[in-house]
């Protein structure tokens, strides 16, 4: 059992599943209820098209314990929960999408593990429910979190995952219009840890990661928080650098030892060619570079709260 259960905040980030959030909060606070009577169970939605506003006021209006946030627009997951973890009042935040494949019900041994000490506990399905192309998909995307989290077991990480709420002073001045909540809890922590929980089927329709999404969320990741990129244009212009020098001594030593240049057109067009592409690589990435700058400087909010509601039992 867990030795003084926290006061837990539950942020969900919902968009569009307006047929599974009753059932998502009948088996949050069934299950949560349990362990303590501090909690608060943070909705935040994300410019759906159904009636998940709705159905999420409707709840707030009858259950003191929920918080119901609009966004003005669609900002993406990432941005929504930053949002609800921004409003978070408790000592712990649960996060957890809202389509039921985190069973809450799995909630209690990730705060047993998080009672041991770590900072940050994220709960990795045993079995992806997921096709073969989104699967690999999300171990490029996990590959990538590696790179910029600088953790060991950054492989684990998932949308399931709870941590302390202080860990978001780490972060709380970070005006980027890019977030990755993973990247940004390191900044504050490198105890991390995971255990496998229960992945079930989605409950409803299907999900809005595509493979090109989740593609993209990994070169957003290495580009917005690493300097990855710019080394490895480093050692390439490096490394063309010297295979250049070593191009011009052989053409210098046939020259001089038979009194000849190197013949061929296609020698001279391979080399240009090399060093062309190198040079337009570089450049792509340093222009990537300068984007993100040019987008911070102009101040683009992370979101726009269109309506929010809370009302608490003291």
């Amino acid at each position: 059992m867990i030795n003084n259960t926290p006061h837990l905040s539950i942020v969900i980030p919902v968009y569009n599943s307006a047929n599974s959030i009753m059932k998502l909060y009948q088996r949050l606070t069934d299950t949560i209820s349990l362990l303590t009577n501090h909690f608060e169970i943070v909705f935040v939605n994300d410019s759906s098209g159904d009636d998940s506003s709705d159905i999420i006021h409707r709840l707030a209006e009858n259950d003191s314990n929920v918080k119901c946030i609009d966004l003005n627009k669609n900002f993406g997951q990432h941005n929504a929960l930053l949002c609800g973890i921004r409003q978070a009042k408790y000592e712990v935040v649960v996060t957890l999408d809202d389509d039921l494949q985190n069973p809450p019900e799995e909630i209690p041994k990730l705060l047993e593990k998080l009672d041991q000490g770590f900072d940050v506990v994220y709960g990795y399905p045993k079995i992806e429910k997921h096709g073969i192309f989104r699967n690999w998909a999300s171990v490029i995307t996990k590959m990538a979190l590696k790179t910029t989290m600088g953790v060991e077991n950054a492989e684990n990480v998932s949308a399931f995952r709870v941590f302390r709420t202080e860990l978001r002073d780490s972060f709380s001045d970070y005006k980027g219009s890019f977030i990755s909540i993973d990247v940004l809890l390191s900044w504050g922590t490198t105890s991390f840890s995971a255990l496998p929980v229960n992945h079930e089927q989605r409950a409803e329709g299907k999900s809005n990661y595509t493979i090109r999404k989740l593609i993209n969320h990994s070169l957003n990741m290495i580009t917005g928080f690493s300097v990855l990129p710019l080394q490895i244009a480093s050692i390439m212009g490096f490394v063309l650098a010297n295979f250049g020098l070593l191009v011009l001594i052989y053409v210098v030593f046939r020259f001089l030892l038979q009194g000849s240049p190197v013949p061929g057109f296609p020698f001279i067009a391979s080399i240009i060619a090399i060093f062309s592409g190198a040079q337009l690589l570089a450049i792509g990435i340093i222009g990537e570079y300068l984007a993100r700058i040019h987008f911070r400087t102009m101040n683009k909010p992370q979101y726009v709260i269109k309506y929010q509601k809370e009302t608490y039992l003291e």
